[in-house]
């Protein structure tokens, strides 16, 4: 009887899990410069743990958008994750203070040099080859914008 339990308990915390994982986040338009970026918002403490580990691709223009409740010194790191990616770390009047490329499956961790409550994971190289700068302005949903 213990081991059918057990296995109950088992199965439900996989389905749980799975149920977790296919979860999609919810998608926002942002302009940077004159280009437009699709982002999914990783907005709880959940999400922006997740981010885009186990992702092997990102759609041409798309990245993660994670939103923290107020500005500080945020950090990432890529266990888990295979994909090559740049972030621009972005300070609260929406513009971009600092960037950093990051190395798949990498512990080194990239920090924001200012805080700032936003960070924009994209392709790896996305910024530089559309020439986007420190200064650029990020053009946040309402939605997401602080008072």
């Amino acid at each position: 009887m213990r081991i059918k339990h057990l296995f109950f308990g088992f199965a439900s915390m996989a389905m749980l899990a799975s149920s977790l994982a296919a979860q999609e986040l919810r998608t926002e338009p942002l302009t940077i410069r004159f280009f437009q970026v699709t982002a999914e918002i990783a907005q709880t403490p959940q999400e922006r743990a997740k981010g885009l580990m186990g992702r092997q691709s990102l759609p041409p223009n798309h990245g993660m958008l994670f939103v923290f409740e107020s500005a500080g010194r945020q950090c990432f790191w890529m266990r888990n994750t295979p994909l090559p990616l740049s972030i621009a770390f972005i300070d609260s009047q929406g513009k971009i203070a600092s960037f950093a490329d990051m190395a798949p499956f990498s512990e080194e961790t990239h920090c924001s040099t200012v805080p700032v409550p936003y960070a924009l994971e994209m392709e790896q190289g996305w910024f530089k080859k559309r020439g986007v700068l420190v200064g650029d302005s990020v053009g946040l949903p309402p939605s997401l914008r602080g008072p």
